[in-house]
């Protein structure tokens, strides 16, 4: 179809043209101006080590709410033979979060995946991947299903080398955990997610996805956004939620509020490296 003309007329004339124009034009102030990237839908999940199926790993702590949030993944080869495993992002989606948090959480990588549910809507899920030795994704990028977004490490020696995983309902968590309820309303099961969602029905349209609705680490939380026109609907909770309580075994090894405070406590001298808070 040559000889297409692309003057003023032509689009009175072809008022389709104009409206695919105005289309593009409103994607593309999403994408730049409103913290908005657009992505096609996943097309399925899947474990985020020993692609297909978690092949040569075992779950060492599973999920359970106040208590686990996530998963930790080994290597069947035991101790810390698994350290630099490839860890991959578990969908398609974005990266929102790439940086290395310290405390009780290290390397962190997030990222997010819009998918049609099973009532033919449009949800949206974060994965998290902790305590990693090397992070190979920047915020922003978007990733495929199996495409390595990290190392497996240790926290730089603070722990066993693992895989800390999550899959989070809630797009405000971020890396702010102890403000929300440790349970089903803002997590799932990874494992039980991951089976439940393995082939998603999915097309070439991109979708935008925001890359924000969180606070920066250790801060308040983010207000809520109203996301008005958006064809994704975003998750919303209540804005406050008191977090409920801990097990009486100790912290977990991920809780970055524990980890926090402690490691204030060290640099102001208030405690001695080995000798246990009230020791």
């Amino acid at each position: 179809m040559s000889g297409i003309k692309t003057d003023r007329t032509t689009f009175f004339r072809c008022p389709w043209m104009l409206g695919v124009l105005m289309l593009t034009l409103h994607g593309a102030a999403l994408a730049q101006g409103s913290g908005f990237i657009r992505c096609q839908l996943a097309d399925g999940f899947d474990f985020p080590v020993g692609k297909p199926n978690a092949d040569g790993y075992y779950k060492s702590r599973g999920y359970w709410p106040n208590g686990h949030l996530g998963e930790d993944w080994n290597g069947r080869g035991g101790g810390n033979s698994d350290l630099g495993a490839p860890i991959y992002s578990t969908a398609r989606g974005v990266v929102i979060i790439s940086e290395n948090v310290g405390v009780g959480w290290g390397n962190c990588v997030i990222v997010r995946h819009a998918f049609r549910d099973e009532t033919g809507k449009i949800s949206m899920v974060d994965s998290l991947y902790a305590h990693l030795h090397q992070r190979v994704v920047k915020v922003g990028q978007i990733v495929e299903k199996g495409q390595l977004v990290g190392t497996m490490g240790s926290n730089n020696g603070m722990y066993f080398v693992h895989l800390h995983f999550e899959i989070r309902k809630n797009l405000r968590i971020g890396m702010n955990r102890s403000q929300f309820a440790r349970d089903n309303t803002n997590y799932y099961s990874p494992t039980d997610f991951i089976n439940k969602h393995r082939v998603l029905p999915t097309n070439f349209t991109k979708y935008p996805i925001p890359t924000g609705l969180f606070a920066p680490y250790g801060r308040s939380l983010a207000d809520a956004r109203s996301d008005v026109g958006s064809t994704v609907q975003v998750p919303s909770l209540p804005k406050t939620q008191a977090p409920a309580a801990l097990p009486e075994t100790g912290p977990s090894e991920d809780d970055e509020d524990f980890w926090a405070k402690l490691r204030t406590r060290l640099k102001q001298g208030k405690l001695t490296p080995g000798v246990p808070p009230g020791g």
